[in-house]
Protein backbone atom coordinates (compact mmCIF):
# COMPACT_ATOMS: atom_id res chain seq x y z
CA UNK A 1 0.00 0.00 0.00
CA UNK A 2 2.74 2.41 0.80
CA UNK A 3 4.37 1.43 -2.33
CA UNK A 4 1.39 1.99 -4.22
CA UNK A 5 0.72 5.86 -2.12
CA UNK A 6 4.95 6.65 -3.41
CA UNK A 7 4.11 5.51 -6.97
CA UNK A 8 0.71 7.61 -7.08
CA UNK A 9 2.43 10.40 -5.00
CA UNK A 10 5.71 10.75 -7.86
CA UNK A 11 2.77 10.40 -11.21
CA UNK A 12 0.71 13.44 -9.55
CA UNK A 13 3.85 15.38 -8.46
CA UNK A 14 4.93 15.09 -12.42
CA UNK A 15 1.56 15.71 -13.61
CA UNK A 16 1.63 18.98 -11.82
CA UNK A 17 4.79 20.06 -13.12
CA UNK A 18 4.15 19.31 -16.40
CA UNK A 19 1.04 21.19 -16.86
CA UNK A 20 2.31 24.72 -14.58
CA UNK A 21 4.81 23.85 -17.33
CA UNK A 22 3.66 22.96 -20.86
CA UNK A 23 -0.12 25.33 -19.52
CA UNK A 24 0.97 28.64 -20.92
CA UNK A 25 2.39 27.61 -23.66
CA UNK A 26 -0.55 26.07 -24.57
CA UNK A 27 -2.67 28.49 -23.78
CA UNK A 28 -1.20 31.07 -26.09
CA UNK A 29 -1.50 28.60 -28.92
CA UNK A 30 -4.98 28.19 -28.29
CA UNK A 31 -5.36 32.30 -28.49
CA UNK A 32 -2.97 33.17 -30.94
CA UNK A 33 -6.46 31.30 -33.27
CA UNK A 34 -8.63 33.85 -31.51
CA UNK A 35 -9.86 37.28 -32.96
CA UNK A 36 -12.11 39.82 -31.99
CA UNK A 37 -13.61 39.40 -28.65
CA UNK A 38 -12.95 35.66 -28.14
CA UNK A 39 -9.64 36.48 -27.43
CA UNK A 40 -10.68 37.88 -24.22
CA UNK A 41 -13.24 34.25 -23.11
CA UNK A 42 -11.60 32.28 -21.34
CA UNK A 43 -11.43 28.77 -23.58
CA UNK A 44 -9.28 25.55 -23.31
CA UNK A 45 -9.97 24.34 -26.41
CA UNK A 46 -10.62 26.51 -29.52
CA UNK A 47 -13.83 26.78 -30.81
CA UNK A 48 -12.84 28.17 -34.32
CA UNK A 49 -9.75 28.63 -35.73
CA UNK A 50 -8.52 31.69 -37.53
CA UNK A 51 -4.75 31.86 -39.01
CA UNK A 52 -5.57 35.64 -38.89
CA UNK A 53 -2.94 36.50 -36.09
CA UNK A 54 -0.12 34.57 -37.92
CA UNK A 55 -0.92 36.45 -41.33
CA UNK A 56 -0.95 39.99 -39.64
CA UNK A 57 2.07 38.63 -37.80
CA UNK A 58 4.13 37.70 -40.20
CA UNK A 59 3.25 40.20 -43.68
CA UNK A 60 2.76 43.99 -41.63
CA UNK A 61 5.64 45.18 -40.42
CA UNK A 62 9.04 44.16 -39.38
CA UNK A 63 8.51 40.92 -37.62
CA UNK A 64 10.25 38.46 -40.98
CA UNK A 65 12.73 40.83 -40.43
CA UNK A 66 13.00 40.86 -36.77
CA UNK A 67 13.06 36.94 -37.27
CA UNK A 68 16.00 36.55 -40.10
CA UNK A 69 18.31 39.18 -37.09
CA UNK A 70 17.63 37.05 -34.42
CA UNK A 71 18.53 33.71 -36.70
CA UNK A 72 21.48 35.31 -37.75
CA UNK A 73 22.69 36.54 -34.31
CA UNK A 74 21.84 33.27 -32.27
CA UNK A 75 23.82 31.43 -35.00
CA UNK A 76 26.80 33.98 -35.27
CA UNK A 77 26.68 33.34 -31.78
CA UNK A 78 26.82 29.44 -31.37
CA UNK A 79 29.36 29.29 -33.87
CA UNK A 80 32.17 31.82 -32.80
CA UNK A 81 31.36 30.32 -28.68
CA UNK A 82 31.80 26.62 -30.26
CA UNK A 83 34.64 27.92 -32.39
CA UNK A 84 36.34 29.40 -29.18
CA UNK A 85 35.44 26.87 -26.72
CA UNK A 86 36.75 23.79 -28.33
CA UNK A 87 40.23 25.95 -28.58
CA UNK A 88 40.71 27.41 -25.18
CA UNK A 89 39.08 24.07 -23.80
CA UNK A 90 41.80 21.60 -24.68
CA UNK A 91 44.58 23.81 -23.73
CA UNK A 92 42.58 24.70 -20.02
CA UNK A 93 42.09 20.79 -20.28
CA UNK A 94 45.41 19.40 -21.29
CA UNK A 95 47.88 21.96 -21.80
CA UNK A 96 50.24 22.28 -18.73
CA UNK A 97 50.31 25.73 -17.22
CA UNK A 98 50.50 27.41 -14.37
CA UNK A 99 46.87 29.19 -12.81
CA UNK A 100 44.75 26.69 -14.68
CA UNK A 101 42.20 26.29 -11.69
CA UNK A 102 42.51 30.13 -11.67
CA UNK A 103 42.00 31.12 -15.08
CA UNK A 104 39.35 28.35 -15.48
CA UNK A 105 36.90 29.51 -12.81
CA UNK A 106 37.35 33.47 -13.62
CA UNK A 107 35.87 32.53 -17.01
CA UNK A 108 33.04 30.68 -15.13
CA UNK A 109 32.29 33.63 -12.37
CA UNK A 110 31.92 36.28 -15.66
CA UNK A 111 28.66 34.38 -16.56
CA UNK A 112 27.57 34.91 -12.81
CA UNK A 113 27.57 38.44 -13.08
CA UNK A 114 23.85 40.08 -14.02
CA UNK A 115 22.91 41.81 -17.27
CA UNK A 116 22.99 45.18 -15.43
CA UNK A 117 25.98 44.96 -13.58
CA UNK A 118 27.73 44.89 -16.78
CA UNK A 119 24.78 47.15 -18.84
CA UNK A 120 26.45 50.56 -18.39
CA UNK A 121 30.24 49.54 -19.16
CA UNK A 122 29.35 47.06 -22.22
CA UNK A 123 27.29 50.36 -23.77
CA UNK A 124 30.30 52.74 -23.74
CA UNK A 125 32.79 49.23 -25.22
CA UNK A 126 29.59 49.46 -28.12
CA UNK A 127 29.57 52.96 -28.63
CA UNK A 128 33.07 53.68 -28.39
CA UNK A 129 33.35 50.98 -31.41
CA UNK A 130 30.40 52.33 -33.20
CA UNK A 131 28.80 49.17 -32.74
CA UNK A 132 25.14 50.60 -31.74
CA UNK A 133 22.39 49.63 -33.87
CA UNK A 134 24.42 47.10 -35.42
CA UNK A 135 24.28 42.85 -35.28
CA UNK A 136 27.61 42.63 -34.07
CA UNK A 137 26.86 44.91 -30.74
CA UNK A 138 24.76 41.93 -29.42
CA UNK A 139 27.02 39.31 -31.01
CA UNK A 140 30.19 40.83 -29.00
CA UNK A 141 27.34 41.25 -25.74
CA UNK A 142 25.98 37.88 -25.68
CA UNK A 143 29.40 36.46 -25.95
CA UNK A 144 29.86 37.37 -22.61
CA UNK A 145 27.40 35.45 -21.22
CA UNK A 146 27.87 31.71 -23.50
CA UNK A 147 31.29 31.52 -24.02
CA UNK A 148 32.21 31.04 -20.44
CA UNK A 149 29.73 27.99 -20.10
CA UNK A 150 30.47 26.78 -23.22
CA UNK A 151 34.33 26.51 -22.21
CA UNK A 152 33.19 25.32 -19.13
CA UNK A 153 31.19 22.63 -20.27
CA UNK A 154 33.70 21.54 -22.96
CA UNK A 155 36.88 21.27 -20.31
CA UNK A 156 34.98 18.88 -18.57
CA UNK A 157 34.32 17.04 -21.64
CA UNK A 158 37.91 16.95 -22.73
CA UNK A 159 39.11 15.87 -19.57
CA UNK A 160 37.07 12.56 -19.61
CA UNK A 161 38.70 12.06 -22.78
CA UNK A 162 41.13 8.87 -22.82
CA UNK A 163 44.87 10.47 -23.25
CA UNK A 164 45.33 7.23 -24.73
CA UNK A 165 43.81 8.84 -27.78
CA UNK A 166 45.64 11.91 -27.42
CA UNK A 167 49.24 10.68 -27.05
CA UNK A 168 48.52 7.94 -30.45
CA UNK A 169 47.68 10.98 -32.31
CA UNK A 170 50.83 12.88 -31.28
CA UNK A 171 52.67 10.07 -32.24
CA UNK A 172 51.81 10.05 -35.83
CA UNK A 173 52.60 13.66 -35.74
CA UNK A 174 49.61 15.00 -35.29
CA UNK A 175 49.57 19.04 -34.51
CA UNK A 176 47.24 20.25 -32.17
CA UNK A 177 44.97 21.52 -34.33
CA UNK A 178 44.52 18.40 -35.49
CA UNK A 179 43.83 16.60 -32.52
CA UNK A 180 41.35 19.00 -31.83
CA UNK A 181 39.60 18.76 -34.98
CA UNK A 182 40.19 15.14 -36.44
CA UNK A 183 40.17 13.19 -32.78
CA UNK A 184 38.59 15.22 -30.21
CA UNK A 185 35.64 16.90 -32.58
CA UNK A 186 33.96 13.26 -33.56
CA UNK A 187 34.02 12.64 -29.95
CA UNK A 188 32.56 15.65 -28.32
CA UNK A 189 28.80 15.82 -30.41
CA UNK A 190 26.94 15.38 -26.74
CA UNK A 191 28.97 18.25 -25.72
CA UNK A 192 29.00 20.14 -28.70
CA UNK A 193 24.93 19.60 -29.77
CA UNK A 194 24.13 20.43 -25.53
CA UNK A 195 26.24 23.75 -25.43
CA UNK A 196 25.34 25.12 -29.06
CA UNK A 197 21.58 25.01 -28.59
CA UNK A 198 21.33 26.31 -24.49
CA UNK A 199 23.85 29.07 -26.49
CA UNK A 200 21.26 29.25 -29.32
CA UNK A 201 17.98 29.30 -26.69
CA UNK A 202 20.23 32.41 -24.84
CA UNK A 203 20.64 34.26 -27.38
CA UNK A 204 17.40 34.13 -29.08
CA UNK A 205 15.67 34.78 -25.94
CA UNK A 206 17.81 37.59 -24.78
CA UNK A 207 15.94 41.29 -24.30
CA UNK A 208 17.94 43.80 -21.61
CA UNK A 209 20.98 43.74 -24.64
CA UNK A 210 18.68 43.95 -27.81
CA UNK A 211 16.57 46.39 -26.32
CA UNK A 212 19.88 48.75 -25.25
CA UNK A 213 21.96 48.38 -28.38
CA UNK A 214 19.23 48.42 -31.21
CA UNK A 215 16.67 51.49 -31.73
CA UNK A 216 14.84 50.86 -35.30
CA UNK A 217 12.27 47.67 -36.24
CA UNK A 218 14.95 46.61 -38.76
CA UNK A 219 17.59 45.76 -36.58
CA UNK A 220 15.85 44.75 -33.36
CA UNK A 221 15.28 40.48 -32.72
CA UNK A 222 12.30 38.65 -32.16
CA UNK A 223 11.76 39.34 -28.07
CA UNK A 224 12.05 43.34 -28.22
CA UNK A 225 9.92 43.28 -31.66
CA UNK A 226 7.12 40.91 -29.40
CA UNK A 227 7.69 43.61 -26.46
CA UNK A 228 6.47 46.52 -28.91
CA UNK A 229 3.67 44.89 -30.48
CA UNK A 230 1.26 47.28 -28.85
CA UNK A 231 -1.21 49.93 -29.21
CA UNK A 232 -1.34 53.55 -28.28
CA UNK A 233 -3.35 52.14 -25.19
CA UNK A 234 -3.97 49.51 -22.98
CA UNK A 235 -7.25 49.16 -25.27
CA UNK A 236 -5.26 48.97 -28.70
CA UNK A 237 -2.76 46.03 -27.32
CA UNK A 238 -3.23 42.79 -30.08
CA UNK A 239 -3.29 40.20 -27.93
CA UNK A 240 -3.95 37.93 -30.86
CA UNK A 241 -0.80 39.17 -32.65
CA UNK A 242 1.17 39.08 -29.45
CA UNK A 243 0.36 35.33 -28.97
CA UNK A 244 0.99 34.24 -32.67
CA UNK A 245 4.76 35.61 -32.58
CA UNK A 246 5.64 34.02 -29.41
CA UNK A 247 4.12 31.14 -30.77
CA UNK A 248 6.44 31.17 -33.74
CA UNK A 249 9.44 32.11 -31.55
CA UNK A 250 8.64 29.02 -29.26
CA UNK A 251 8.21 26.24 -31.42
CA UNK A 252 11.48 26.49 -33.18
CA UNK A 253 13.08 25.89 -30.03
CA UNK A 254 10.84 22.97 -28.66
CA UNK A 255 11.81 21.28 -32.11
CA UNK A 256 15.30 21.71 -32.07
CA UNK A 257 15.52 20.30 -27.99
CA UNK A 258 13.40 17.23 -29.07
CA UNK A 259 15.31 16.77 -32.18
CA UNK A 260 18.53 16.54 -29.91
CA UNK A 261 17.33 15.16 -26.82
CA UNK A 262 19.60 12.36 -26.57
CA UNK A 263 22.60 14.20 -27.32
CA UNK A 264 21.62 16.94 -25.04
CA UNK A 265 21.15 14.79 -22.34
CA UNK A 266 24.57 12.83 -22.98
CA UNK A 267 26.06 16.19 -23.14
CA UNK A 268 24.76 17.07 -19.37
CA UNK A 269 25.61 13.99 -17.84
CA UNK A 270 29.36 14.43 -19.15
CA UNK A 271 31.96 14.03 -16.46
CA UNK A 272 29.21 12.93 -13.92
CA UNK A 273 30.21 9.20 -13.79
CA UNK A 274 33.57 8.06 -13.13
CA UNK A 275 34.77 4.67 -14.34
Amino acid sequence: MAKLAKTFGFYLLVLVIVVVAVFPFYYAIVTSFKTGTALFQVDFWPKSISFSNYVSVLTQGSFPRNLINSLFISSVVVFLSLLLGITAAYALARVRFGGRRIILFTILSVSMFPQLAVLAGLFELVRTFGLINTPFALIFSYMIFTLPFTVWVLTTFIRDLPLEIEEAAIVDGATPWVIISKVFLPLMWPALVTTGLLAFIGAWNEFLFALTFTSNNQQRTVPVAIALLSGATSFEVPWGNIMAASVIVTVPLIVLVLVFQRKIISGLTAGGVKG
